[in-house]
């Protein structure tokens, strides 16, 4: 069964959720003059044919990982896209994950100065979080996604079959957003992931769809209200000040991102009592053993263990002062206060 929630965005946008939803994009889009997918080579193998009519439109195949999110592969598939003869009347369809969705809405922000696109995500990490929002971005040598536009998707389409081929570590990142999105949301669902760790773990189709879900509708809701990131949408970023910073000083690729960001809120969470900013003690027991539960490193020095690493204090803080998010020379955290409520622009001057 496809179930669908609205994002209240200018324009809004319907995400739909369920097995199989990829077979109808193709109705969404036959209003177009003309669509092209882009997809990762690797999800072109395994799930292009479930786009129906649209597996025989103009592909361009990117090759899988964060080394295709550059300058480099932006400037191929725009090329691409204007050898084909798209005009301002055609439509992208992203099929794959983060990296592929952050790519092509970049690319859909700048060809012909912005046409529509639609993603289907088909990892965890890209259903609960990337495809919704209208972030984009590549990276650039000093960081993460430091080149990009806001720029909403005209539709999000999350079909849970296209999970069954995930790899093992890939679903484990994407629980690192599911994490994230728990503890923004509060009490209710950070009870309620807890109540599905071992299912989600298992990884039980209806406990999978329900996570998505969840997430999927609080990121709606903030976006709606924050969509250009000025205020309330800054508490999404829980964790990633620091998880993109060990993802840069780790090398990109080598730790997944919703891994890094599982530890970098095991960070925040330590930076928050140092600080006397978190009024719930025992928040952080409890989300580093709910994070051991959905198999995800539940600090620092536990991710380090995982990966074979030593990540310096002084390089990892090099890294944050990169970060997009900062301000005035300044590194700012999002701190969580309690489960449901953060502390948004906190400055940070180190370890």
């Amino acid at each position: 069964m496809t179930r669908s929630l609205r994002v209240e965005t200018d324009p809004a946008y319907l995400v739909h959720v369920g097995a199989g939803v990829l077979s109808e994009v193709a109705g969404h889009t036959d209003c177009y003059s003309k669509v092209v997918v882009l997809v990762d080579a690797t999800v072109e193998a395994l799930h292009l044919e479930r786009l129906g009519a649209l597996a025989e439109a103009p592909v361009i195949s990117i090759q899988p990982g964060e080394a295709s999110k550059s300058f480099a592969t932006l400037e191929r598939v725009l090329e691409d896209l204007a050898r084909l003869q798209l005009d301002r009347e055609g439509c992208l369809v992203a099929l794959g994950g983060g990296v592929l969705g952050d790519l092509t809405g970049l690319a859909a922000a700048l060809y012909k100065r912005g046409i529509d696109f639609v993603q289907c995500p088909t990892t965890l990490l890209a259903q609960v979080d990337a495809s919704v929002g209208g972030k984009t971005a590549v990276n650039l040598k000093s960081g993460k996604n430091l080149a990009g536009a806001f720029h909403q998707p005209r539709a999000v389409f999350a079909d849970m079959a296209t999970l069954e081929t995930l790899p093992e570590q890939e679903f484990v990142s994407g629980l690192g957003e599911v994490l994230k999105s728990a503890l923004l949301s509060g009490e209710g669902d950070l009870a309620a992931l807890e109540a599905l760790a071992s299912k989600l773990r298992a990884r039980e189709p209806e406990a999978t769809e329900q996570v998505v879900l969840r997430s999927a509708a609080l990121k709606a809701r903030v976006v709606a209200a924050d969509p250009l990131e000025q205020g309330p949408r800054k508490q999404l970023n829980l964790g990633h000040t620091f998880g993109h910073a060990i993802e840069l000083c780790a090398g990109y690729g080598r730790v997944p991102h919703g891994v890094a960001v599982a530890a970098g809120i095991a960070m925040a969470l330590r930076q928050a009592a140092e600080s006397s900013l978190l009024e719930d003690a025992d928040l952080p027991e409890r989300v580093a053993q709910l994070a051991q539960a959905l198999g995800l490193p539940s600090s620092l020095a536990d991710l380090e263990s995982r990966y074979g690493l030593t990540l310096s204090a002084p390089d990892l803080f090099a890294a944050m002062a990169s970060d997009k998010k900062n301000s005035g020379g300044q590194v700012l955290l999002v701190l969580p206060k309690r489960a449901g409520e953060m502390h948004l622009d906190v400055g940070f001057t180190g370890p």
